[in-house]
């Protein structure tokens, strides 16, 4: 069997218990946020569960799963699974990576490191936030031999994006993930009651701080002045919107696969297509950025229908579960971006906890695609799927 064992985590549970020994915390991922609720102060929590506006976006998100519904298959022969998968080029052992999360140390001391860490044990990817609270050299050397890929907060000025680029091909980040539905932060209100925005006290900004085209531009390094490296940091990282035609800046410096993440609109992918990107993501940052906005499980189709045979299709917003995963492939990703449960798995026990929240996915992943009569996630279609209008 080529599913590199990812179902038995449900056999090695089970055991677990006649030892008397339980999950280190819940094993059903739409509720690890109640449960990092309780661990995390209010400040953290809710910047990494709020939501721009009302909220409305991160629930239509939900909804849409919900509505889509998987069609179980008999008789198959669906005993051995396959969940490997190609993207860009790169043979994935599931379709499934980390999405890009910033500030990962406020919700543990070790941040991203546990996160690249168990991402390698795991075999997933994982993809770097510009906005880390580590290095991309310190990460890249906690992930190893695993693999990995960068995100970009375009910043305005050329010389440091171009630095940063060069750094991240040099760590042996793969492929380029440029984010373009955060140029400016949304109004968050849960942000705006608690006051907090982690960057303006340095947090999450290590990438850019540990820069040497950033550190020229000041007259002091930010460990001596950390409120002018802030100030300095502030308008470069935010409030700037690119056009189409910067992309080729972006191909100059980077030599690897880009792909645009954020796009909702057919016309969007299109025109990325267009202009030579390799991949779109398919994504609304999780209903943080736009209140009231499609859900991107709705928005999927309508890409997939235009660009699904050009290029490679990615989704993210809204995955919790095994099912999630399904329902995204069938209507047309080739993978799929999970976010904020691995970070709760993260508040709850650094490495350890991002790896119970990925071996969990991966083995719900695998058993819910048997059950529904597939052994590979290439066979899945919208057949696949009724939709509840």
């Amino acid at each position: 069997m080529s599913d590199p064992g990812f179902g038995t985590y449900q056999n090695e549970i089970y055991l677990h218990g006649l030892e008397g020994r339980h999950p280190p915390f819940t094993t059903d991922l739409t509720a690890l946020e109640a449960s990092a609720r309780e661990r995390l102060a209010p400040e953290p929590y809710w910047y990494v569960a709020g939501s721009a506006g009302s909220g409305a976006t991160d629930r239509a998100n939900r909804e849409a799963f919900d509505r889509y519904r998987l069609v179980p298959r008999m008789l198959t022969g669906a005993t051995e699974r396959d969940l490997r998968t190609t993207v860009l080029g790169q043979e994935l052992p599931a379709p499934v990576l980390l999405a890009p999360v910033g500030v990962q140390s406020i919700v543990h001391p070790d941040g991203e490191l546990a996160t690249a860490r168990a991402a390698a044990g795991t075999g997933l990817t994982t993809v770097l936030s510009t906005a880390s609270s580590h290095t991309l050299e310190e990460v890249a050397e906690a992930n190893g031999d695993g693999s990995r890929w960068f995100q970009l907060y375009w910043p305005n000025d050329d010389d440091v994006c171009a630095s940063i680029l060069r750094r991240a091909r040099g760590a042996g980040y793969r492929t380029l993930v440029v984010t373009l539905d955060t140029w400016t932060l949304a109004w968050r209100p849960h942000d705006l009651d608690h006051a907090y925005l982690p960057f303006i006290r340095g947090v999450g900004t290590a990438i850019a701080f540990s820069d040497p085209a950033f550190r020229a531009g000041l007259a002091a390094p930010p460990e001596e002045d950390l409120t002018s490296a802030v100030l300095r940091w502030v308008p470069m990282f935010t409030g700037t919107d690119r056009t189409w035609d910067r992309l080729p800046f972006l191909r100059e410096h980077w030599d690897g696969p880009i792909v645009l993440k954020g796009v909702q609109h057919p016309d969007d992918a299109r025109r990325a297509v267009d202009a030579g990107m390799d991949g779109v993501v398919v994504s609304n940052h999780g209903g943080r950025q736009v209140d009231g906005a499609v859900a991107s499980l709705d928005a999927l189709p309508r890409i997939a229908e235009a660009v699904g045979d050009r290029t490679e299709i990615l989704f993210d917003s809204g995955v919790r579960t095994g099912a999630d995963v399904l329902k995204a492939l069938a209507l047309g990703a080739k993978a799929v971006l999970l976010g904020r449960p691995y970070v709760y798995g993260l508040a709850h026990g650094g490495e350890d906890g991002v790896r119970h929240v990925l071996r969990g996915l991966l083995a719900d992943l695998t058993l819910t695609l048997g059950l529904t009569g597939h052994s590979s996630p290439a066979e899945l279609s919208p057949d696949d799927l009724w939709h509840g209008r």
